[in-house]
């Protein structure tokens, strides 16, 4: 059980050298913990490899989630699988952990044939109907009152699935925030909001973000709880997640869920944190790293060792490597794919329009 705290405070299980409190550890099963930590380390080497990709030019723009991979595994291993997730951007490791194939996700960043958006939508805006992996949308926000409402459907519904939304700092500036948590904490939605602090929204640091003491405190104002918990610390995420989720299933209503945690790369391929972030700061937190302190408490356990460690990331990168070399060579979608999906019957100026593409591309030939 997580412990009462106030709002403030801030949930722990692992110590940053990966001493375990046994006191509040969750005590997962090895198997989990190691098939959580294999998913940590390819989440993490899948985002080195498409930043690389992009900056070859092979991709158009790619978002990861370096630093902040116990956050979202944590959170996400804690639902069941009829939970819907909304995700923000940098999600992709909740998917890889219901077991989106990592040939669709490429096939998204890439556009291409076996693309399920078809090319419509720019990289890292997957969606995964089959594993309830809600279409990621652009707009900052979005999400939060688009899973209060599947929670409340849920409830209308009689079915016991949950909603879990995820969004930055940054985010709890937007009105989709403030409207998202009053209606559901008038309702009791059975609904998690999880916020990854990681201390900047693009290039704006938290403390000119808001006046309030941490995000969790917001929680009060619309009468849902809110906790504070250590975004680098896995079975803490997990614990706090769990809590909330059984809370929202039973008809406790809401949980704003803030993970302290750090964004150890560039809000995306368009950004260089140079510019902004100073190099200490960023030094600081690489000595918290999620991944080498959840190796560390394996190592402890007695489950892990150095050498399967250098063969997970051999394996993981070659795995990578000749998935995406069989997925760049699908080719584009093709063209009359643009009338897909838009009406059940052609109106008369798109089949104008569809004719005269064919006829240019007969032309072509």
């Amino acid at each position: 059980m997580v412990p009462e705290v106030a709002a403030e405070d801030l949930i722990s299980v692992l110590s940053e050298n990966g001493i375990a409190d046994k006191a509040v550890d969750p005590n997962l099963s090895n198997a989990d913990l190691l098939n959580l930590y294999r998913l940590m380390v390819f989440n993490r080497v899948l985002d080195e490899r498409m930043v690389k990709l992009q900056r070859q030019g092979r991709i158009g723009f790619y978002i990861g989630s370096v630093g902040e991979e116990a956050t979202v595994m944590g959170s996400a291993f804690a639902l069941q699988p009829q939970d819907w997730i909304f995700p923000s951007y940098r999600e992709a490791g909740a998917a890889f952990l219901r077991g989106f194939p990592l040939r669709a996700f490429l096939c998204q960043l890439m556009g291409n044939r076996e693309d399920l958006t078809k090319g419509r939508q720019m990289p890292n805006h997957f969606s995964a109907r089959p594993y309830n992996i809600v279409s990621i949308s652009s707009p900052v926000g979005t999400q939060l009152p688009q899973a209060v409402g599947a929670a409340m459907a849920a409830r209308y519904r009689g079915d016991d699935s949950i909603s879990l939304a995820y969004f930055g700092d940054g985010t709890s500036s937007e009105g989709d925030f403030h409207v998202a948590l009053n209606f559901a904490g008038v309702y009791k939605a059975p609904v998690i909001f999880v916020c990854r602090n990681n201390q900047w929204a693009i290039s704006v640091p938290l403390n000119k973000q808001t006046a309030s003491a941490t995000i969790a405190i917001k929680a009060k104002a619309y009468g849902i709880d809110g906790v504070r918990v250590d975004g680098n610390d896995l079975p803490a995420v997990y614990q706090v997640t769990a809590a909330a989720a059984a809370k929202a299933r039973s008809g406790g209503g809401a949980t704003l869920i803030e993970a302290v945690t750090y964004r150890l790369s560039g809000h995306s391929t368009s950004d260089d944190p140079r510019v902004y972030r100073p190099e200490d700061e960023v030094a600081q937190w690489k000595g918290k790293d999620p991944i080498l302190r959840f190796r560390l408490y394996l190592e402890k356990k007695g489950i892990w060792t150095t050498d399967e460690d250098a063969e997970l990331f051999r394996r993981v990168d070659a795995d990578i490597v000749t998935t995406l070399k069989e997925v760049e060579a699908i080719p584009s979608p093709p063209a009359e794919s643009l009338f897909d999906d838009v009406y059940a019957q052609v109106p008369p100026h798109l089949a104008e329009q569809q004719a005269s593409l064919w006829a240019a591309q007969k032309e072509d030939h």
